[in-house]
């Protein structure tokens, strides 16, 4: 889907009450250290992809999933109260695979400069 300004500033919009929401409405301590790093509305405004991230390992991620997954419900009506739109899209919560890729990128990076040391050139 191509986004739109339109479509970008919703996306924004829904991003940062997201994060309010999480950080001031929801108790479960499953989502304590959770954080949205991007939100796709569908062109139809109907469904919402959130993806999230936190620290830990797969279990922790999974966890993370559930307890979002358990205030679905009181997280989309504190949506709706913060976002005017005129339909409240369904959400759908997803890990985000770009952090773990980065990491990889990373580490990756490291390894290969610690197997190949920089040498300065001879002048």
């Amino acid at each position: 889907m191509k986004a739109t300004p339109r479509t970008r500033k919703l996306n924004e919009a829904v991003k940062e009450a997201l994060a309010a929401i999480l950080l001031e409405e929801i108790a479960d301590p499953r989502v304590d250290l959770a954080t949205v790093t991007s939100v796709e509305v569908s062109a139809d405004l109907k469904v919402a992809d959130i993806y999230v991230v936190t620290h830990g390992d797969e279990a922790a991620q999974q966890d993370l999933l559930d307890g979002l997954e358990s205030a679905k419900g009181r997280i989309r009506t504190a949506l709706g109260r913060r976002v005017a739109m005129r339909f409240l899209p369904e959400l759908r919560f997803k890990t985000d695979p770009s952090v773990e890729q980065g990491i990889r990128i990373t580490q990756a990076i490291r390894e290969e400069a610690e197997r190949r040391p920089v040498r300065e050139s001879e002048e």
